[in-house]
This record gives structure tokens, sequence and C-alpha cells, in this order.
């Protein structure tokens, strides 16, 4: 029996096993993968089928456009469809267990690629959900060869999960802050501001107001109202650079211990890249 072939990309290392077969092994690699130029072509190709349809289920959802082109978007939308089911059908037979890919995530969303369509012979309007294609760009990532990246997102990872108490504090306190601030403001507005009409809304417009995204639906007309809003405003900048400090020393401090994990043995060299498997200044083998 022929052994699985193996990944050369991080990026698609949890793929399926190939069924056997020289056809279907050749055809895994080409589906599933992208370390070959056949690969890369199919990707590309099926992120611009993707892409497509998409667009065409979002033109056809506006009204001038369906009533002008409704067949052509009938046609174009079966053609996708027929694309997605041949495509989906050639993944459950390259693959050496094809209920587990089927059951697995993007084995949903292959299925729900398509899907819809049919079931727009019984339901009407469920063809709308074909927009969830839009999950399958998820793909580019193989293509883009972003696993090259995992160890940097590994770092990442490991800072925000380090910081994650600090930041939880930080919200919880963010949280009650807004609640007294909101309920000042509903004090102060409520008697002449509809705006402001019960604390809930104050504390959202407390929330608006102390993250900077200020939306303008709501705003304070008093002075004292306008005068509590100015504190809020300037306090929402100083707040905003909380979280930001905590995760940048919690990643300082993990690059600082990647660092500390990859030194070199043989010189002491530690400011390797993330991807280096050698020592850059002596050649010896890194941990």
């Amino acid at each position: 029996m022929n052994e699985p072939i193996k990944s050369h990309n991080l990026s698609v290392s949890e793929a399926p096993e190939p069924a056997v077969g020289p056809l279907r092994e050749r055809l895994w690699r080409i589906i599933f993968l992208s370390d070959t130029t056949a690969g890369r072509v199919f990707d590309v190709i099926l992120l611009w089928v993707i892409a497509g349809s998409v667009l065409v289920v979002m033109l056809e959802s506006i009204d001038s456009f369906r009533f002008q082109h409704g067949a052509a978007f009938l046609v174009i939308e079966w053609c996708f469809t027929v694309i997605f089911t041949v495509e989906y059908v050639l993944r459950l037979w390259v693959v050496r267990r094809p209920w587990s890919y089927a059951g697995s995530f993007f084995g949903i969303v292959d299925l729900v690629s398509f899907l819809p369509a049919y079931l727009e012979l019984f339901l009407a309007g469920s063809h709308y959900l074909m927009v969830l294609r839009v999950l399958r760009m998820l793909r580019m990532f193989r293509v883009l060869k972003m696993g090259h990246y995992i160890g940097e997102a590994g770092v990442l990872v490991n800072a925000l999960r380090a910081s994650r108490a600090k930041i939880s504090v930080f919200l919880l306190s963010v949280l009650a802050l807004v609640c007294v601030e909101g309920t000042v403001m509903y004090l102060l507005e409520s008697p002449s501001n509809p705006d402001f009409a019960n604390i809930p809304q104050a504390i959202y417009w407390a929330i608006v107001t102390i993250t900077t995204v200020g939306y303008g639906d709501v705003a304070p007309v008093t002075v004292l109202g306008k005068m509590m809003a100015s504190i809020i405003m300037l306090t929402g900048f100083a707040i905003l650079a909380v979280p930001t400090g905590v995760v940048t020393a919690e990643l300082g401090r993990e690059m600082a211990r990647v660092r500390r994990h990859r030194r070199c043995a043989e010189c002491g060299w530690e400011e390797h890249d993330f991807r280096a498997n050698f020592c850059q200044q002596c050649g010896t083998r890194l941990p």
C-alpha cells in the first residue's frame, strides 16, 4: 500500500490522506495542496470562481439587476453550482476517508456552497444562503503560503493568551465606568433631551463616546452634559492605550522567550529568524 503523500506546506499539514492509486493521489495533490504548479493554478482558478459566484448572488439581490438580467443570473448560478458540485465529488473521491472529510469544517463549507441551489428547487429564497461561499476564501491561505508565518502567529497567540487576565479585568473596569458615566449623563440630560430617555440608552452613548467611535445619533444638549461628555472623550484616549500596552508588553516577553529557546548552543547567538533551522552565525542546527 502506498504511503500518504506528505505536505511540504505547513498551511496544509492537516490535509486529509489521499486515496490509494496514482491518479487519485495526483488529483489529491492538485486539489488539496499548493506545492505544485497545477495545484496553485487550481487554487487561483477556484478562488476566482468563488469570488464570481458570491458577486452574482449579491447582484441578484438588487431588484433592478434581477428584473433586467434574471435569466442570465439563473444560468450563471447553475454553472457555478455544477462546478462546485463536481469539485465536491472529486474531493470525496480522492481522499482515503470521504465521510471524515465530509464532516470536517471545510467539507461542510464545500457542501453548503452548492446545496442551497438544489434546495431552491423545493424552498423558495434559500439560494441566497449561497453567499456563505465566501467562507471558502479561507483557502487563500494555501495560495499565499501563510504557513510560513505560523511561527510568528504562535508568538502573537501566546502573547494574547498571557494577557487575557489583564484584559478581562480592564474590560470589566471599563464596563463599570461606562455604567456610572451613562447614569450621570441620564441624570444630566433626561429632563430636556429625549435621546437620553433611559439609562441603557445613556450607557450606549457612553460606550460609543469612550471608544471614540462617535456615531452622532445621540448627543448631549445641556451645558453640564457637554462638559461631562468632554471629560469622557478625553478619558477615552487613555483607555484605548491600556490594552495596547498590555499586549505589547506580553508580546515583548514572548519574543524574548522564543529567542532564549532558540539560542545557539555553539556560539550563543539569539537573534534568529523564526523559520531558521540553522544558526546564522556558525551554522549549527537550532533546537
